[in-house]
């Protein structure tokens, strides 16, 4: 089911990114920086889901209220001529391969789990014929 979401998504982004018109470079640093929030809440909400505690209530919330902010401190940042949306970038980021590095480990006990249980069985396999 996951794979279907995935190709879906995959082809709609295809057929959008084909479609859309070119961003402007002075909207492209606005539209990065909510790309980035964007896909923070999108790996937190993975987290979430592989732990067993996601609401929807707050990863929609995250969503956006991440990408808002963001906006908005770049938005500041350009006003004040100072890049403060490299400190949004360095959190978001940061949060990212915080994330990314528990789902990385949840699927790789997982799988290193099903390898000790496939040697188990396989062992136990041979006791019972070895024993007929």
């Amino acid at each position: 089911m996951i794979a279907i979401a995935i190709i879906i998504g995959c082809l709609l982004g295809a057929l959008i990114g084909i479609n859309a018109p070119n961003i402007s470079y002075t909207y492209s640093g606005y539209l990065a920086i909510a790309i980035i929030a964007a896909l923070d809440s999108v790996f937190g909400g993975i987290t979430s889901v592989l732990k067993g505690n996601f609401d929807l209530k707050i990863f929609i919330s995250g969503f956006f209220g991440n990408a808002i902010l963001s906006i908005l401190l770049t938005w500041l940042g350009v006003k004040l001529n100072v890049d403060i949306y490299l400190a949004a970038i360095v959190v978001f980021v940061g949060r990212m391969f915080t994330n990314l590095s528990i789902i990385r480990r949840y699927y790789i006990d997982k799988w290193s789990k099903k390898v000790i249980k496939e040697d188990a069985k396989n062992e136990n396999e041979k006791e019972t014929m070895g024993k007929n």
